[in-house]
């Protein structure tokens, strides 16, 4: 059976997730506050501007917050920046206990709310739950580190490894709870980002769409070095509040460059790589200044394989299928050369196997290569 420590973290976690995708540039964060082993108050940041986790649970508390622990997914911040520092609160409510999961990412800053608190003589306890909740805050860290978006790549793919037949058809290798989970899983990221090719093939709308309604629409981000994409595809014809960005070069043709503006396309134009297209990190650099924190890749297999090279992949979702295509012309999740040795494989850590109706779904990050 669990703790009462490890349970209280995994409430403010799950509450956590109501505001994932939605509070950038800030990071998802859920609290719970106990007093005599009762809830008193919940809260997570919905939004940048409005209250931290821990403030939405002291108001909630009210004066029952004095002699309390309180359950946080990330350090409590110790600085100003649009709201008031929250360790700073916690001490002025008289919370006698702070339970954290995982500490501020930013160098510059972690440690500090802990400190704070320890040294007005509030007890902190770190580390509950870590890697859940720095998995939660991972695009945040991403973005904070080195000014991009953490990039997870999306794929159902069969158990031989497949994402397509031969003839290219694809739909549906997955079962209905997976391919409503995908839409679950738009609606928490910031962007999603293809080929042309994919756009030319499939003339996706990249939107979410939820039975029950209320999903939040990802920017669109579609890579495409020589502006093939149609000016009437769907994701430019029907309405949307986010924008539709085009990743081109300065070889496009400026013609078709002011027609996709007219219907409503915004041109990134970045450096290209000879023989590569699109310089792919200067467009995570970009997009990482219009603080997009997360993008999901559903890419084909050249662009994902031009990520992967490029080392432009964070994380993996696969949605694993009980089908077999059986066939070595069978399309798979990257095109081009492999890494030619088995020391030289990408490597992953596994954070998540679960079943998703009949599939698998895998969630897994990359983790530096060592000499073995």
């Amino acid at each position: 059976m669990e703790s009462r420590d490890l349970q209280l973290m995994r409430r403010a976690l799950e509450l956590a997730g109501n505001g994932e995708g939605r509070t950038r540039p800030n990071p998802p964060v859920g609290a719970v506050l106990v007093r005599d082993n009762a809830v008193i108050g919940e809260g997570w940041h919905q939004r940048a501007g409005m209250p931290h986790a821990e403030i939405e649970a002291l108001l909630q508390a009210g004066e029952g917050a004095r002699g309390a622990d309180i359950y946080v997914t990330l350090e409590p911040c110790s600085h100003t920046g649009r709201t008031g520092p929250c360790a700073r609160a916690l001490i002025e409510a008289g919370v006698k206990r702070v339970v954290v999961g995982a500490l501020d990412p930013n160098p510059q800053v972690a440690g500090r709310g802990v400190a704070m608190l320890e040294k007005a003589g509030v007890e902190v306890k770190t580390g509950i739950l870590e890697e859940e909740c720095s998995w939660l805050i991972g695009p945040f860290r991403r973005h904070i580190l080195n000014g991009r978006p953490l990039v997870t790549l999306k794929a159902a793919i069969t158990l031989d490894g497949a994402t397509a037949t031969s003839h290219g058809e694809s739909q549906w290798i997955s079962c209905e709870e997976s391919r409503l989970d995908v839409h679950r899983f738009r609606d928490r990221v910031d962007a999603i980002m293809v080929g042309v090719g994919t756009v030319l093939r499939d003339n996706p709308r990249l939107n979410t769409r939820l039975p029950e309604g209320g999903g939040r629409d990802p920017v669109r981000v579609v890579v495409d070095s020589r502006l093939r994409m149609p000016a009437d595809a769907a994701m430019l014809m029907m309405a949307s509040e986010v924008p539709t960005f085009i990743a081109t070069t300065p070889e496009a043709p400026g013609d078709k460059r002011r027609e996709l503006e007219r219907a409503g396309a915004e041109i990134i134009v970045c450096d290209e790589i000879e023989g590569q297209g699109v310089d792919l990190a200067g467009l995570l650099d970009e997009l990482g200044r219009r603080d997009l924190m997360h993008l999901m890749l559903e890419g084909g297999a050249s662009l994902n394989h031009s990520m992967l090279r490029a080392g432009l992949v964070d994380r993996l979702r696969l949605y694993l299928a009980p089908r077999l295509f059986g066939g070595s012309d069978a399309r798979g999740l990257f095109s081009g050369p492999d890494v030619g040795y088995i020391r030289a494989a990408h490597r992953l850590r596994y954070h998540r196997v679960e079943r998703m109706g009949c599939d698998l779904v895998v969630d897994a990050e990359f983790v530096p290569c060592s000499p073995d």
